[in-house]
């Protein structure tokens, strides 16, 4: 089930420590379903890790390499598609899925009314056109942690990757722009509430999709994560 955004503090506390075991794949953009074995197409699927791990043995369980950004291309990832051709595209699908309060839906998957709660910024969206849908680890950073040798199928799997709820989220534009494509190192969400539920967030899509992180970002994360000792991390691998 898809974490709705930002609960007030003390749902928030028990909801990452649920919601954090619910994780996997990554900062700006959707999602094609899991499945159970592997796929040519290089879509979402595998075994999950069904104990889980705490957030700092999940931080360390991945490797560290240099980035490469070489190469890359927004367009290298193709993104905002229509995997079951319902007219809604992953954008929409994240949006019907995360809504507070559900959106009436038009021709062609338009959206109007509604409510959303970005957990970023703990701020309340009424208007769908305020809000991005935030890939956890933004495509520039999945690329130079390891997207850059893959196939376009698998670099569009993981833009649209809808199969976990932690790859993709709907926030506030102000949030998502002011993140860009940078890392924890770089950048965390402005409320604090926010913290462990990000980095449980972002260790998870990592894991999922197997990307290594710098030293830089494996220190931040170490360093961030101290505050959050329940938090526990669950992923499935995307094959």
């Amino acid at each position: 089930m898809r974490r709705l955004g930002f609960l007030p503090a003390a749902l928030l506390t028990a909801a990452a420590l649920t919601a954090c075991s619910t994780g996997t794949v990554e900062a700006d953009d959707a999602k094609p379903a899991a499945s159970g074995s592997a796929n040519p197409s290089g879509a979402p699927g595998g075994t999950p890790q069904e104990a889980g791990l705490p957030l700092v043995e999940a931080i360390e369980a991945i490797p560290v390499a240099a980035e490469k950004r070489t190469g890359y291309e927004r367009d290298s990832f193709k993104h905002w598609i229509d995997e079951d051709g319902d007219s809604c595209t992953t954008r929409a699908e994240v949006l019907l899925a995360e809504a507070v309060t559900a959106p009436a839906q038009g021709a062609r998957c338009s959206l109007s009314g509604g409510s959303w709660l970005s957990y970023y910024d703990e701020v309340e969206v009424t208007d769908a056109r305020k809000l991005d849908i935030d890939h956890m680890v933004p495509l520039a950073e999945a690329w130079d942690s390891g997207a850059y040798g893959w196939t376009p199928e698998r670099r569009e799997a993981y833009a649209n990757d809808l199969g976990s709820d932690r790859s993709l989220v709907a926030v506030t534009a102000k949030t998502n722009r002011g993140k860009a494509d940078r890392d924890p190192a770089q950048w965390m969400p402005p409320a604090e509430s926010a913290t462990c539920t990000y980095l449980v967030d972002w260790t998870a899509t990592k894991l999922r999709w197997a990307l290594t992180m710098d030293e830089d970002e494996k220190a931040a994360l170490l360093r961030l994560a101290e505050p959050c000792a329940d938090s526990v991390v669950e992923y499935e691998a995307a094959s």
